[in-house]
């Protein structure tokens, strides 16, 4: 070691304590800065989380429960609906009822060919073959609404027609429960409403009727029912639209629209408004699927009073009036301007009131016993309202001069009772004659007169219509039988190429038409537009 090594240690040891003090206060004073920025950004985190807002639930009664207060209201008084029915010759395409939950997994349908829905079902639910062979046990759900605490049931024709049991389960049932025998009172066909009763030793809850008239699109309703068998299911909407006629030839099915959830089993249930009032019977549902796709259909409850009231009288049926006339649904502005504001008749049925008045195919009819009509479905809502036997004044307009006549009111359904369906596709030989319309025609011969039924030398038929053309745009068809354009009879290709040369771009155009197939009894109607 030498001897500044050793001065070292000996100053070392000497002043060791004043060493040993100055790291102890080194650390000491790093510790205290580092306690005191430590504190300081605590502090700061602190004083942040001090300034925020807890969070609260807020008390039930601050919520909106008016859905649910209208749902414990009416729910006791829907029912779940099962009905059993036997399908015989299966071979035959089923179709009809969209709720069936039939016992063959493959039968995706009900009814049969010859139930009336049965086009409509095709389209607003789909249609599925069913077995080939053999009669097959079916069960179908649906849902209704008690009205009257006796037991009386509204609910769709379609959920009970054609069956052999019909069992209604109550809400208030435990689950097993085989539920009421029912049975039906009175159906309509027109409207797809049906009455059944139920017999109980109690009086039973029931649900009060609003005035479908008074909604409004845009308000909220909500649909009550049994969808795919789930016993009171609760949905929530607005009213879509009003005055929805979906299916084609039906004047008395005019629907409310709504995008509440609408499935099957559904089907007989009730919409109810904000006041708890039935304002219409779910129906159907517009769907690619079989099931909601936010667009459905209830019977508005003013025409279930109608139909209701009638099928618990001694009848239990409805009657409702006709002349036997027709004419074009939806207002044409074009046929207004061609025949005068009015309703406009298309065809007068042979035999009718109409016809032995003396009404004609063009006649304008402007009002009913002195009151003006403003539409085809006031005429219709007037007449049909008549009781057959009853007589009624019509003013009408022909040709531009005012005139009347005194018809006497038929039964609808023993007016229309025998119309008949579609005939033979049209064929013949002579060369099709092009259109600027956008079609080819040719003449009625004898030969195709026969074969489609209808007096020779009347019309021209239409053999051809051009993708994207006019007469597209109008609806005609190939076989359709063209009879009047404008009010001028067309019997011959020249007569039909004359009128159609004098026309011009932007000129209204009316077409007389009696529709592809159809018999000389089953009608024409107007197609309307005006020439591009």
């Amino acid at each position: 070691m030498d001897s500044r090594e050793s001065a070292f240690w000996v100053r070392f040891k000497a002043n060791r304590w004043a060493y040993t003090f100055t790291i102890l206060a080194t650390l000491a004073v790093g510790i205290l800065i580092g306690t005191v920025i430590s504190y300081g950004v605590k502090g700061k985190e602190g004083q942040k989380s001090s300034d925020a807002t807890p969070l609260t639930v807020p008390a039930p009664q601050q919520l909106s429960n008016i859905f649910s207060q209208i749902s414990k209201q009416l729910e006791p008084t829907v029912v779940n609906i099962n009905t059993e029915s036997t399908i015989k010759n299966p071979h035959r395409r089923l179709r009809g009822n969209p709720h069936a939950q039939p016992d063959n997994p493959d039968d995706q349908g009900g009814g049969d060919d010859d139930s009336p829905f049965q086009d409509f079902f095709d389209k607003f639910f789909g249609g599925q073959g069913g077995p080939e062979a053999g009669s097959i046990r079916q069960r179908s759900l649906g849902s209704g609404v008690i009205v009257d605490s006796k037991g009386y049931i509204v609910t769709n024709r379609h959920v009970v027609e054609k069956a052999d049991r019909i069992r209604v389960k109550l809400q208030d049932e435990p689950a097993g429960a085989p539920g009421h025998d029912a049975k039906v009172i009175g159906m309509d066909q027109e409207t797809d409403l049906a009455v059944i009763k139920i017999d109980v030793d109690h009086a039973l809850p029931a649900a009060k009727l609003g005035n479908s008239d008074g909604m409004q699109v845009g308000d909220w309703v909500l649909a009550i029912g049994s969808p795919f068998g789930l016993q009171e299911t609760v949905t929530a909407g607005i009213v879509s639209a009003k005055g929805r006629n979906i299916v084609p030839n039906r004047q008395f099915q005019s629907f409310i629209q709504t995008d509440a959830a609408i499935n099957p089993g559904n089907s007989g249930g009730p919409l109810v408004n904000m006041a708890g009032e039935i304002i219409g019977i779910n129906t159907a549902i517009l769907t690619e699927t079989s099931s909601y796709a936010g667009v459905g259909f209830a019977m508005p409850s003013n025409t279930v009073a109608q139909v209701y009231n009638q099928l618990i009288g001694p009848e239990h049926r409805v009657a409702r009036g006709s002349i036997g006339i027709e004419f074009t649904a939806q207002p044409d502005p074009a046929i207004a301007r061609i025949y005068g504001t009015g309703v406009t008749i298309s065809n007068v049925i042979s035999g009718s009131p109409a016809d032995e008045a003396g009404l004609k195919i063009g006649d304008t009819i402007t009002s009913v016993d002195g009151r003006e009509l403003k539409s085809g479905d006031d005429l219709v809502a007037d007449i049909a309202s008549r009781k057959p036997g009853s007589k009624a004044k019509m003013n009408f307009v022909r040709n531009g001069k005012k005139q009347d006549a005194t018809v006497t009111i038929a039964d609808r359904s023993k007016l229309f009772a025998s119309r008949l369906g579609e005939e033979d596709e049209n064929q013949g030989e002579e060369e099709p004659k092009a259109s600027k319309f956008g079609i080819s025609v040719r003449s009625v011969t004898a030969d195709l007169a026969d074969r489609l039924n209808i007096p020779a030398g009347k019309g021209v038929v239409v053999q051809d219509v051009k993708a994207s053309s006019f007469a597209e745009d109008l609806g005609l068809h190939r076989g359709d039988v063209i009879l009047e354009v404008n009010k001028q009879p067309v019997n011959t290709v020249d007569d039909f190429s004359k009128i159609e040369a004098s026309l011009k771009s932007g000129q209204d155009v009316v077409l007389l038409v009696r529709p592809r197939g159809a018999r000389a009894q089953d009608g024409t109607i107007f197609l309307a537009g005006t020439l591009p």
